[in-house]
């Protein structure tokens, strides 16, 4: 059974930056069915990367996240069913239902149902003033609590932790991480710019905590009040954010019966185990030509393609999804442009000088360059994405 969009239409799970895209792409490439997209928020679809940066360090208001007005969903048939996440799934009827009872048909039905915060399980992580950060309403809570805070603690010391702790120390905040992992950006990153980003954020009043674990969030009368490590060390805050990572939401496809690991698994041309169904973004486990496998990537690149691809698919254009994956990160002075993934390379060389602060590192497999990180050298980013994408 193969999809049949352009009798019913095309349904989209998620008004993230994956749905918005794939819908965009659709009306572009001259799709004239229907265009559902069905969201649980309630706001229309908007970027993320600012909420971390730019719009806490109010640079940018919160409309100025907002990918399209709703006078372009009008403009180009697109139905934007907004506060509504889909209840299920019937596959037999290519149908899903809303909690309120009412159907939507689709002929291609696309699950860009993202991913939510993991969260922390530690005593006194329910008190108020513990905050996590993924969603437009997050970040307006937040940025209204930083106005008032005064120290903060962040667990985690991936890319989210650093942000929010760079963020938080341009702002004139005292700002502690606590991060697990004997380095930061320990999953993606070389031993030679975790080093890099300790020292930038050490220099500009940061605070870290390698190798070291959370025993309780502390608090007085249901407010934070501090963070106890598992060394018994106890320190104060007046506000503890949290950045230990995200889960794909994949439930609503568990309960259609579909294969799910960590994601949906979808094959080459991101189409799960029913044709009609397809998944992409942060909820979606891809094969990918530069991980060797199946691999679940978190990035508005990956969104924005994996999107791409799947309009082409919807207007006749089918195609296998092997985008170079890229990614960045923003902080204090320090742009950190990353393309290929590197968890299995066995040799790593840096060019240039980290105390220049701009250096590249790359990284090989079997003398075959798979990944270049790179620091304030946009050349090399651009030099990189052009090397993997001729050699995947």
């Amino acid at each position: 059974m193969t999809p049949d969009p352009q009798s019913k239409g095309v349904v989209i799970a998620g008004a993230g930056q994956a749905g918005f895209q794939l819908a965009f792409s659709l009306r572009t490439s001259g799709y004239d069915a229907p265009i559902t997209i069905i969201g649980g928020e309630s706001w229309l679809p908007y970027q993320r990367p600012p909420l971390s940066k730019a719009f806490l360090q109010g640079k940018h208001d919160i409309e100025s996240t907002t990918l399209r007005p709703e006078t372009f969903y009008i403009d180009h048939r697109i139905d934007v069913l907004l506060g509504h996440n889909i209840a299920a799934i019937d596959r037999n009827r290519c149908c899903v239902h809303l909690p309120s009872g009412h159907e939507v048909s689709y002929g291609a039905l696309v699950l860009a149902t993202g991913a939510r915060n993991r969260v922390l399980q530690l005593p006194g992580a329910d008190l108020d003033g513990v905050c996590y950060l993924r969603t437009r309403d997050e970040a307006v809570e937040l940025a209204n609590r930083l106005e008032s805070a005064h120290r903060i603690i962040i667990i985690g010391g991936g890319f989210v932790g650093l942000e929010l702790a760079a963020t938080a120390a341009t702002l004139g905040k005292s700002v502690l991480v606590v991060e697990t992992q004997s380095r930061l950006m320990a999953r993606s990153v070389a031993p030679v710019m975790s080093e890099f980003f300790r020292e930038l954020h050490h220099r500009h009043g940061v605070e870290i905590l390698l190798a070291t674990n959370t025993r309780e969030i502390l608090g007085r009368d249901g407010r934070v009040s501090g963070v106890m490590l598992t060394d018994g060390d106890v320190h104060p805050a007046d506000l503890v954010l949290i950045g230990v990572g995200v889960i794909p939401n994949s439930d609503i496809a568990v309960d259609a019966g579909l294969p799910v690991t960590n994601g949906i698994i979808v094959d080459e041309q991101l189409r799960t185990a029913d044709p009609k169904i397809y998944a992409i973004g942060d909820c979606a486990l891809h094969p990918n030509p530069h991980a060797g496998g199946l691999v679940r990537l978190e990035s508005v690149q990956n969104a924005v393609d994996q999107a791409r691809c799947v309009a082409d698919a919807l207007t006749g254009k089918p195609h296998a999804y092997t985008a170079v994956p890229w990614f960045w990160t923003e902080q204090f002075e320090a742009k950190l442009q990353m393309v290929g993934l590197s968890r299995d390379c066995d040799q790593v060389e840096t060019r240039g000088d980290p105390a220049t602060g701009k250096f590249s590192v790359y990284y090989a497999k079997e003398d075959r360059v798979v990944a270049v990180d790179s620091v304030n050298r946009p050349a090399d980013h651009i030099a990189g994405r052009k090397l993997l994408a001729i050699t995947p």
